[in-house]
């Protein structure tokens, strides 16, 4: 696939994509405002050292990077509950096979047939998570969301932005406050994206087209190609001098 056709070129140097039922498609053609302003959100996604060794949850300063470039331009977090009203409507006597009458004759309802279903952020029918460090099994909840979104005809298209696997190249090599590999607070069974794709794979967003997003090295301070590099550099050269 050409991606270039529908991702600004910058952001693909920072962020990796994989697409899932021509969500990237969809994104461009049909909500291509959305898209820009989802787009520039990543564009402007700078992660530090101190933002990745800051304990997850709540106290994490990520999520709060995205609300601050998307909550100006209208984007929300959204619960929905919704109820189900089931009509049973009968076949007369008189009427033929097939016919059924106007009125039912029982009307049933079933509360919070719909309901606890949340989603980071909405705008028009297009929905966006973030999943930085949570339990894998966030993702099932996020895709039960969106397909849930999705099936009640409330979105059209669904966005997931976690971590890319090359991060833990800087985890196994940073540590954190107390001198413990970073990796230890990232561990296999958190949200990224090798968690993410075999539940895609697997169609668990049923028929809800997906764009995965991962966050690359690019996107944080100090790890881009020519840093890395310079980095490397120095190392080599201290090397020397002891």
């Amino acid at each position: 696939m050409n991606f270039e056709k529908y991702i600004d070129r910058d952001i693909l140097n920072k962020f990796e994509f994989y697409n899932y039922g021509h969500a990237l498609e969809i994104l461009h053609d049909a909500f291509s405002a959305e898209w820009q302003e989802l787009q520039e959100c990543l564009r402007r996604l700078q992660l530090t050292l101190d933002d990745i060794r800051t304990a997850g949850g709540n106290e994490s300063p990520i999520p709060k990077k995205f609300d601050d470039v998307l909550y100006p331009y209208g984007w929300r977090e959204i619960r929905i509950s919704g109820d189900l009203v089931v009509k049973k409507y009968p076949r007369q006597t008189a009427q033929r096979r097939g016919r059924f009458s106007d009125e039912p004759y029982e009307v049933e309802m079933i509360e919070g047939y719909v309901d606890g279903h949340n989603i980071d952020f909405l705008k028009n029918r297009v929905a966006f998570d973030l999943e930085w460090n949570s339990k894998d099994q966030t993702f099932d909840r996020d895709l039960l969301a969106m397909r849930t979104y999705f099936d009640c005809g409330l979105i059209d298209v669904g966005v997931i932005v976690t971590r890319a696997e090359e991060l833990n190249d800087i985890f196994k090599q940073e540590k954190d406050d107390k001198g413990n590999p970073l990796i230890k607070k990232y561990g296999a069974s958190t949200t990224w994206m090798g968690k993410l794709l075999y539940r895609l794979d697997s169609r668990r967003n049923g028929g809800c087209p997906i764009v995965a997003i991962g966050i690359r090295k690019e996107c944080v301070e100090g790890y881009g190609k020519f840093s890395e590099y310079y980095r490397k550099l120095t190392t080599v050269y201290r090397g020397k001098e002891v």
